[in-house]
C-alpha cells in the first residue's frame, strides 16, 4: 500500500504537487483540500479576461475536480477548509463550508500549499463596492459584472507592480481612462529606475496617467466607489478600483502547527521542500527559497517557482528524490505593445550583496534592420568585475524580449560569464534575430569592458559626477543633425568621422566622455582619442538612448 497524501490548497502548487504524486506512485492515496471552488485556474490569465484576449471564462479553467480523478485518480474536494493540522496524530481538520461539517482526515505525508491573498491595507473605504483586487474567480466575476451592469469610463488602479500593470493594459485595451497610483517613485520594483521609467512613460502615451510618490488615503461614494482620495489631497474619479499592493503568504496553518518559518518569514524547507517536520512538505507562495547567485534566503511568490516547487514536493512526498535548487527571479510582464523583463539581481540587489559589479547597456533591434519591422530593444547587463560572472539583465522592448531574458536566464544559471556571451551560438535569420543577436551583443560590450578594452561610463554617473562638480569633456560624436534633434547639456559636438582630424581641439588631460546614439560610433572615437595619447577615457554605455533615459524620457 502507498503513502496517503494530503494536499492544502490548488492551483500552482498544489496541483502540480498532486499530480507529480500520482505520477511517481501509481498506488499512493492523494486527498486534495480546495477552500476555494476552483482548483486549478489560470490565476496570471485573470487580467486578459478583463482586457478581452481571454474571450471565454471558462479558458480560464485549467483542471477540473473531475478531471482529477478521471486522469490522474485524485480524490478533490473544493469548497473545503483545512483548519488546523495535527502533527502528532498525523490528521488534519477539514471544514466542508457547504455543510459546516467539520471532520479529521488521516495523512502518512501533507502537502501545504495554501499560497498567498492580496494585501488589502486598512484603508478607510476599500469595503465600498466596486473596490476590488484581482487574484481569485470571484474577483475577476466582480469585476465583470461591474463592467456589465454599469458604465465604467474611469479606473485607479493601487499600485504598480505586476498585477497593477497588467490590469491597467486591460483596461486601457476597453478605451477606459486609467489612473495609476503608485506610492514608491517607481513602477515595477524588481527593475533599475530607469528601466521601469521606460515603463511609466509608455503607459503614458497610451493615455493612463502614472501617478508616483502618492498613495492612496481613502476610497469615497455613498453606494459605492465614486472617488480616490490621495494622500497628497487629490481626488481622482473612479468607477472601478483594484487594489494590487502585493500578496502575504497564508501562513496560519503552518505557525498554528509549529513548524519553522525561515529568515524571511517565509515557511523554512530543504532542498526537497521538505518542512521541519519530514512528513510535511511545502511549496508555492508561502515558502522561502536560495537565491542561485546570492545564496541568501528570498521569497519569490512567482508562477514558475511554484509549479516547480509543487512538483518536487509531491514527488517527494510519494518516495521520489526530487530537488529544488532556488531562483533566480525571472520575471516577465508585458503592459500594451511594451514588454519588461528581468533575471539575477538588479542593482539595489547587487549592491545589498556587496558584489563588486558593473554595468553595460545596449541597445539593438530585435532583428535584422533591413527586414521590416524592427524595433527597438534595451539591454542592461550586470557582471562582477574581475570575474565577468553574469550577475542579473533587464530587458525593455517591443519584441523579442522574452527570448534574450530566458537566454540571459540561461547564462546565469550555468554560472557563465560575459566571454561566453560573446560566443553563445544563436539562432539567426532576418525575421527573428540579427547575425550579432541582442544577447550576444550585450556579451560583446561588457566582455571589451573586462578585458580592459574600454572604460564606461553609465548615465547615473555622469550625473553624479556632474553633482561632485567634476570637470567632464563630454563629446557627442554623433551627425550635426543628430545633435540638433538633442544632446547632453553641455556637450561638445565633432562627429566620428571627423575625430582624427578634430582631435586637437580636445584638452586630453580632462577625463573625457564620448558617446553616440547607442555606444557604437563612440566605442571608435574612443578609440580613435586612445591612439593620440587620451589616458582619461570613457564611452558613455548605451549613447544618447541611455541618457534619455536616466533623464526620465522613454526610448
Amino acid at each position: 500500500m502507498g503513502e496517503k497524501i494530503v494536499v492544502i490548497g490548488g492551483v500552482a502548487a498544489g496541483a502540480s504537487a498532486a499530480t507529480k504524486a500520482r505520477r511517481t506512485s501509481e498506488d499512493a492515496e492523494i486527498i486534495v483540500f480546495e477552500r476555494g471552488s476552483y482548483v486549478s485556474f489560470a490565476n496570471c490569465g485573470l487580467p486578459y479576461y478583463v482586457g478581452g484576449e481571454i474571450r471565454e471564462r471558462g479558458q480560464l479553467f485549467l483542471v477540473t475536480p473531475e478531471m482529477f480523478r478521471q486522469r490522474f485518480n485524485i480524490e478533490v474536494k473544493i469548497n473545503h477548509e483545512v483548519v488546523s493540522i495535527n502533527r502528532a496524530e498525523k490528521y488534519v481538520e477539514v471544514v466542508d463550508q457547504a455543510s459546516g461539517r467539520s471532520f479529521r482526515e488521516p495523512y502518512t505525508k501533507l502537502v501545504i500549499a495554501t499560497g498567498g491573498t492580496p494585501v488589502r491595507p486598512p484603508i478607510p473605504g476599500i469595503n465600498l463596492p466596486g473596490v476590488s483586487t484581482l487574484w481569485t474567480v470571484p474577483d475577476v466575476d466582480s469585476i465583470m459584472d461591474t463592467i456589465a451592469a454599469r458604465r465604467v469610463d474611469s479606473v485607479a488602479i493601487v499600485g504598480g507592480g505586476f498585477v497593477g500593470l497588467e490590469t491597467a493594459e486591460a483596461f486601457i485595451n476597453r478605451g477606459v481612462r486609467v489612473y495609476i497610483v503608485e506610492m514608491l517613485s517607481q513602477v515595477m520594483t524588481p527593475l533599475d529606475p530607469e528601466m521601469a521609467g521606460i515603463m511609466s512613460g509608455h503607459l503614458q502615451a497610451q493615455g493612463a496617467e502614472v501617478i508616483l510618490g502618492d498613495g492612496v488615503a481613502r476610497f469615497l461614494g455613498r453606494d459605492r466607489v465614486e472617488e480616490v482620495e490621495l494622500a497628497s489631497g487629490r481626488k481622482i474619479k473612479a468607477d472601478l478600483a483594484v487594489v494590487a499592493v502585493g500578496v502575504k503568504p497564508e501562513l496560519k496553518l503552518v505557525m498554528d502547527s509549529g513548524l519553522a518559518l525561515g529568515e524571511t518569514k517565509g515557511v523554512l524547507v530543504n532542498g526537497k521542500m521538505q518542512t521541519s517536520d519530514p512528513d510535511i512538505y511545502a511549496a508555492g507562495d508561502i515558502v522561502e527559497s536560495t537565491h542561485l547567485l546570492t545564496g541568501k534566503k528570498v521569497r519569490v511568490p512567482l508562477a514558475g517557482p511554484a509549479n516547480k516547487q509543487g512538483r518536487v514536493a509531491g514527488a517527494n512526498a510519494a518516495g521520489g528524490n526530487l530537488e529544488f535548487e532556488g531562483v533566480l527571479g525571472t520575471m516577465v510582464v508585458k503592459v500594451c505593445d511594451l514588454t519588461a523583463a528581468k533575471t539575477g539581481l538588479n542593482e539595489r540587489e547587487a549592491g545589498e550583496a556587496g558584489l563588486d559589479y558593473f554595468v553595460s547597456y545596449t541597445h539593438n533591434g530585435d532583428h535584422a534592420g533591413y527586414y521590416p519591422g524592427a524595433k527597438p530593444m534595451v539591454i542592461k547587463l550586470l557582471a562582477e568585475k574581475g570575474t565577468g560572472r553574469v550577475l542579473g539583465s533587464q530587458i525593455v522592448g517591443y519584441q523579442g524580449v522574452d527570448k534574450r531574458i530566458d537566454v540571459l536566464a540561461t547564462a546565469i544559471y550555468g554560472k557563465m560569464n560575459v566571454k561566453n556571451l560573446e560566443n553563445l551560438d544563436l539562432a539567426y535569420a532576418p525575421p527573428y534575430s540579427s547575425a550579432k543577436d541582442p544577447a550576444i551583443m550585450a556579451g560583446f560590450v561588457a566582455a571589451n569592458v573586462l578585458r580592459g578594452e574600454v572604460e564606461i561610463m553609465t548615465g547615473a554617473q555622469l550625473l553624479e559626477a556632474r553633482e561632485r562638480g567634476e570637470d567632464l569633456q563630454v563629446v557627442d560624436v554623433r551627425t550635426e543633425e543628430e545633435f540638433e534633434r538633442g544632446h547632453i547639456p553641455g556637450a561638445k559636438h565633432i562627429p566620428v568621422d571627423s575625430m582624427r582630424e578634430r582631435a586637437g581641439e580636445l584638452d586630453p588631460g580632462k577625463t573625457t566622455v564620448v558617446y553616440c546614439g547607442v555606444g557604437y560610433r563612440s566605442y571608435l572615437a574612443y578609440k580613435i582619442l586612445q591612439a593620440r595619447g587620451f589616458t582619461k577615457l570613457k564611452n558613455f554605455s548605451g549613447g544618447f538612448q541611455s541618457w534619455l533615459l536616466v533623464s526620465g524620457r522613454s526610448f
